[in-house]
């Protein structure tokens, strides 16, 4: 596979990726979508390019970990589990609906979530006490935080 034709790949996913983000905050009239497309490039790329996890065991110690450190972009986040298939499309419509486990932020009842988030500057230390768990426990995997603009001028992050 060429770069240009891997390239063109991860731009196709991160389109699906903004348009499931905002037909899901369409759907539950509240959200943020700006927030989940913004980041929809570098999700797609570190989704599909980088990051090494089992789909059907995403709390696998071995597997690498996502913090969505600015939670208010959860939409991208079931967007991009069900880009990998572990939520059905058709899930993604029931964003904030009382009886749905896809909240307006993320929370580890889902299997791919390992930390709560949306409090502005704590995904940072959740993501470094995950991957010293991971050291400590001898795992190579790896932790990739995405904070947000707002939450990087935080006391906690600085």
């Amino acid at each position: 596979m060429t770069s240009e034709t891997i390239l063109r790949a991860l731009e196709d996913i991160a389109t699906r990726l903004r348009v499931d983000s905002v037909r899901a905050t369409t759907a539950a009239g509240s959200g943020h979508p700006s927030s989940a497309a913004s980041a929809a490039d570098l999700v797609a790329a570190l989704f599909f390019g980088v990051m090494r996890f089992d789909p059907g065991d995403p709390r696998s110690l071995a597997g690498d970990r996502f913090v969505l450190s600015k939670g208010h972009a959860a939409p991208l986040l079931y967007a991009v589990w069900a880009e990998v298939g572990l939520l059905k499309r058709e899930e993604l419509l029931t964003l904030r609906q009382v009886d749905s486990d896809l909240e307006g932020h993320p929370t580890p009842r889902l299997p791919f979530v390992d930390v709560a988030t949306g409090s502005l500057g704590q995904g940072l230390g959740a993501g470094l006490g995950l991957a010293l768990g991971a050291r400590r426990a001898g795992s190579d995997a790896r932790v990739f935080v995405l904070l947000g603009d707002g939450e990087m001028a935080e006391g906690s992050v600085w």
